[in-house]
């Protein structure tokens, strides 16, 4: 994805809906330039077109989950995505920043599996050109995700050496910490397999405390932003986390 494709997507993530026209004007480039940018933003599944208007695809999700901080959460992405090679087996829990990391997958070139739990990813990445695995479960509608203990069946018999996993807060003394129960579990069960775990989290997370506990102790890399606090950031290499700052 090319600057001006970002640049399109955060104008129309914005206004929620707005005219080919407009865009032309805004990005400074001609009709056929933006119909053919929407095109390809289209085909990757970031937009849909109708009667000279773009507006952002699957509304519920992306304007209530990735309005907040869009451009940053898309660069926290496409790093994610620098972090996966070819032959790599790559669990990817849910969330809107690991949705946007599913789209930038699209453009990965080489062999690789990817693992979700997320109805969502799943379907983003139906027209990949790699193998794709969804687990079963009981379907948790609010996050397009599957939950509970056959979900931790499917975790425990399946091997991937890579995951990517999204948390709700941090605080210094409790740690990572989750809003929801059942996702907890989840992650924690991935963690618990022992492949290279990566959380993923903008730095507004920090300081939020919820009830559910994620033990940090089997993962030792975090991405951010670099909005991250001095004492956040001290706070995570104290724990031998690496923090990968964007």
């Amino acid at each position: 994805m090319n600057k001006r494709h970002q640049i399109i997507l955060e104008l129309i993530n914005n206004k929620k809906k707005i005219s080919v026209n407009e865009l032309a004007e805004l990005t400074n480039v001609s009709l056929v330039t933006i119909r053919n940018d929407l095109s390809i933003l289209e085909q990757q599944n970031y937009v849909k077109r109708s009667h000279g208007f773009a507006e952002i695809l699957d509304r519920d999700l992306m304007s209530e989950r990735m309005d907040v901080n869009f451009s940053l959460k898309q660069k926290l992405a496409k790093y994610s995505l620098s972090l996966i090679n070819e032959g790599d087996s790559v669990f990817i829990e849910g969330g809107s920043t690991n949705s946007l990391l599913a789209r930038e997958l699209l453009n990965f070139k080489g062999e690789i599996v990817v693992i979700t739990v997320c109805t969502y990813i799943a379907s983003l990445l139906r027209d990949a050109p790699f193998d794709v695995i969804l687990f079963g479960g009981l379907l948790q509608a609010k996050s397009e995700s599957v939950i509970g203990p056959l979900t931790r069946t499917c975790i425990n018999q399946t091997h991937f050496n890579k995951s990517f996993l999204g948390i709700d807060g941090y605080s210094p003394d409790i740690g990572f910490t989750g809003r929801d129960m059942m996702r907890a579990e989840v992650i924690n069960a991935v963690l618990n397999k022992g492949a290279e775990n990566f959380v993923i989290s903008d730095s507004s997370k920090f300081g939020l405390v919820y009830p559910y506990t994620i033990h940090y102790d089997n993962f030792k890399q975090i991405i951010t932003d670099n909005s991250i606090s001095v004492d956040m950031e001290n706070s995570l290499k104290d724990k031998g986390i690496i923090v990968h700052k964007v």
